[in-house]
């Protein structure tokens, strides 16, 4: 990670990680307390279809205050519906983060094929704001926006939700506070080695 960080020095850049991940409407296990001998149950409807999917940035700047910048599609199970971000998502989530850090951004992400597709890579040319740098095949431990997953996932385990639109607000609802929590803001818990 040396070298984005490096890169992004010399350009006087936004240090930006890039990850995804996805929810349905069945919890994430996590363990939880209960009485003895009175295992503790949730229920799960399992009716309905549904799932949300994040893209997120997580960003870092000397001198600034760290960021979180995402976005959710939700996908309802509709017949030819996308179950992923397009490269277009994916652009219009870096051109955003360009606008709100307000300056070059360096771009550290894996190999997604939406990430390496040929119409990724033109519409990467065409903005010269921006610097791609690829993690190796398989390093959840080099990207902190997989620490923000982590604690997302972790605060949602054992949740029964209603619907997908129940789904959408509980996550957006988690995501805003740890967008606004005094110790991700300072960078303190997801600051880049």
């Amino acid at each position: 990670m040396a070298g984005g960080k490096t890169v992004a020095a010399q350009r006087q850049a936004w240090l930006v990680f890039e990850d995804e991940a996805g929810q349905t409407l069945r919890p994430p296990k996590a363990r939880t307390w209960g009485r003895r001998g009175h295992t503790p149950v949730v229920p799960v409807s399992g009716k309905g279809s549904g799932r949300v999917s994040l893209a997120g940035l997580t960003c870092y700047r000397p001198g600034q205050r760290s960021r979180l910048i995402y976005r959710t599609i939700t996908h309802r199970g509709r017949k030819n519906e996308r179950r992923s971000f397009s490269e277009r998502d994916y652009i219009a989530l870096l051109d955003a983060a360009h606008q709100q850090l307000d300056g070059p951004v360096v771009l550290v992400w894996h190999n997604l094929n939406t990430h390496v597709s040929a119409a990724m890579r033109q519409m990467i040319d065409a903005r010269d704001w921006l610097t791609v740098i690829r993690l190796p095949a398989y390093a959840p431990d080099l990207n902190p926006t997989e620490a923000v997953w982590s604690h997302l996932k972790r605060s949602i385990g054992n949740l029964a939700v209603t619907g997908v639109n129940h789904l959408l607000a509980i996550i957006k609802n988690r995501l805003q506070s740890i967008q606004y929590a005094p110790t991700y803001s300072t960078g303190s818990s997801l600051t880049p080695d």
